[in-house]
Parts: structure tokens; sequence; C-alpha cells
């Protein structure tokens, strides 16, 4: 089996993010390509596209939130997700279980002896007057019946695990702040979700050397394998826009335990290969695997971009000695395809703090492209980029 060394699965992660050449996309079809993107940080999600797209212009991801084409809302691993209204329809039934238990991990002492049903339905009877609520007012709105588990762990149940939520515009808008304000997704966009996968769907037996029993059903050899036609595009979709990649990685993703049954379903239309530490790594046979010694162009990435947690294993972009920042929320810089550096910008401009020692042509190269993120932010009126200390 061939062995894809850290530069090739560099090389390809880059291809696949978008972050090798600017594509000439619709900013709709790369946040669908990208199955998503981070966007706990409203604004974070501007520069990840303008760092992916030839002719990116924050008006056109205004557009598609006040439009109704994008969403704001909870899905992959409980973080909130910039995600297509196609997407979110289809995969956050999915996505139920896995969100209810990331919650309750969270607040299990305080919502024992809560019904979740009672709960949802409660939550819902608040929100049936259409109007947005905040997380607190909801909570406040639902917590004389259950006093004792207090608003926040109530707030966060109904918002992020049992009621498929939206954020409205103005949050997540171009330089607007605006709290935080739900209302249920299908009042939003006119359609109700997919239902929940049926029970046992893609965790009927055990797949060999996979553990899963972390889902209903998943060790119970007497409950029947049922299809999981959207964990099967998950797994497709994922891939060509991670790939190639393991089973670690797609659980890291997207937080389902279940998938590897997915995995199952689609195996034979992969193809496999190795990493260096002996991983099974699977792709799309028509995917772009460039040449490792594809030349990579410096490239600024938002806090918490997909490229870095999309998977469980980052070392194809990131060394372990800097692994903390890509959970700490600190924007970081792309040089010959790796993170070197991290930056901030203030007063019109954008400074570098480098992991390392760059080259003269790596300094030129990061403050070219820092200039031209500086003029991005900044409507054109600065275009001041600098090399500022070493990060630490």
């Amino acid at each position: 089996m061939t062995v894809l060394d850290t530069r090739a699965l560099n090389r390809a992660t880059l291809a696949r993010q978008l972050l090798l050449d600017r594509a000439d996309l619709p900013a709709l079809d790369a946040v669908a390509h990208l199955c998503g993107l981070q966007a706990q940080e409203p604004q974070e999600p501007f520069i990840g596209l303008w760092s992916r797209l030839s002719a990116f212009a924050p008006a056109q991801l205004d557009g598609l939130l006040t439009g109704r084409h994008v969403v704001r809302t909870h899905l992959m691993r409980r973080t909130v997700h910039l995600l297509t209204a196609d997407d979110v329809l289809a995969w956050r039934g999915r996505h139920d279980a896995m969100l209810r238990q990331r919650v309750l991990g969270t607040y299990r002492r305080e919502l024992e002896g809560v019904d979740l049903e009672e709960l949802a339905a409660a939550g819902r009877a608040v929100m049936a007057d259409g109007e947005p609520r905040s997380m607190s007012e909801l909570a406040r709105a639902v917590a004389g019946r259950w006093p004792e588990a207090g608003p926040r762990p109530l707030g966060e149940m109904l918002v992020a695990g049992l009621i498929p939520m939206v954020q409205l515009p103005p949050r997540g808008l171009w330089r607007t702040k605006g709290g935080v304000r739900n209302v249920p997704l299908a009042s939003w966009l006119g359609r109700e979700p997919a239902p929940p996968a049926p029970n046992g769907a893609g965790t009927g037996g055990p797949v060999p050397g996979v553990s899963d029993a972390s889902e209903p059903g998943a060790s119970d050899p007497g409950v029947p394998a049922a299809s999981d036609p959207v964990g099967e595009a998950l797994v497709r979709r994922y891939l060509a826009a991670f790939g190639p990649a393991a089973s670690a990685d797609l659980r890291a993703w997207c937080g389902l335990a279940g998938l590897p049954r997915a995995v199952a379903a689609v195996r034979e239309e992969l193809v496999s290969f190795r990493d260096e530490r002996g991983r099974e790594l699977l792709d799309l046979p028509d995917a772009p695997r460039p040449d490792p010694g594809t030349p990579a162009p410096v490239r600024f990435l938002p806090a918490f971009d997909n490229a870095i947690l999309g998977y469980q294993d980052r070392g194809r972009i990131i060394d372990d000695a800097h692994r903390g920042l890509s959970v700490a929320g600190e924007r970081v810089v792309l040089v010959d395809g790796r993170v070197a550096a991290t930056w901030k910008a203030a007063d019109g401009t954008v400074t570098v703090f480098p992991l390392r020692r760059f080259s003269r042509a790596e300094r030129t190269a990061v403050e070219e492209e820092g200039e031209a993120l500086a003029a991005f932010l900044s409507d054109g009126e600065s275009r001041r980029a600098e090399i500022g200390p070493e990060h630490g």
C-alpha cells in the first residue's frame, strides 16, 4: 500500500481546503465544498473565505446570511459552524444524539432528572410565537419548571442539543456586532430538517478493529444494521474537503461515533493509503493529491480554521510543539504549507509573530500577503504589514 508522507498529506490538504490556489468559486459553493466553516468567532469566516477565493468580498457572505442561503448553527463537535441551508437541513438530524450527549457531558449533574423530551416540548412552546430569543431568555422562560437545573444548562441543552436553531443576523455580518438571537431552523428556512437516522443506522454490527460503543446499538449484535445515507454522504464530503484521512480524523471533525459503519458501506468506492505512522488513510479515487514538491503560497488563516481542526492527527499542517495554538484561538500564518507564525490586526496594520526564523524570500512573501490582508480588512485604506518579535 502506498505510503503518503507528511509533505504529501500537506499538499493534499492545501488543495482540498482551497489554500494551494485561490479558487474561482462563488462563496456559497466554497462553504458547501468545505462542509461549512468554524464560526464561533463571528468575523473569522470572512478571513477564511478571503484566503481561499480569488474574488471574495464581504458583501457576498452578508448576502448569503441575510438571504438565508447559509446559517450559523451548532453542529460538528457542538461548535458553531457556518453551513449552507441545504447541508444543515440534511445533516442536523444525524447529529442530534451527539449534540445531546456533548451537552450532557458538560452538565450531566445539573440535568439529572430532567426529561429531555419534556424540556424540548417546553422550549418549542416558548419559541412558537416566532420571536427570536437569546439562550438566557429561553432558559429563563422554562427555568421555573426545573429550578434545580439552573438556566445555563437548560439553555445550552435547548439551543445546542434539543431544538435545531439558527443564530440570526446581524450576528455574523461583516463588521457588525450583535448578540446571539436564536430562532428554530425550520421557521427560518421554511423547511424541516431531515429526521434522525433510523435506530441502528450505521451502528448495526462491529466493524473489525473499530470501537464504536458510544452510540446506542453499536455493541449489540441484536440491533440490525440500517442504511445511513446521510452518514455515507458525510464520509464522501469530508474526504473531498479533507482527505486523504483516517477514520479517526473523520470522527474528530464531526464528533460522530457511528460513522465507521458508513465508511464500511462506501469503502469499495474509495482508495487506501498509509501514513508514516502506519494508519490507513481513505480517499476518493479522483480527488487531487498534488506532487509533494508543489510550491505552497503564504496564507493567513483565521482562528479555529478547518484546515487545522478537521483532523485528529494535525501533524500534516502544524508541528506538535505548536498544536495548542489551534485550540487557543490564535490566527496563524502558513509558510510552505505549515503553521509558521501567528498574526494580529490592529489600527490598519497586520503584525506577524514568527514561530521560526524566516528566510529573506519567506519574509518578503509574508509581508506581501499581510499587506493584501490589511487592505482587505481596511477596505483598501491600509496596506501595512510588519514582522514582529517571535511568538512567545
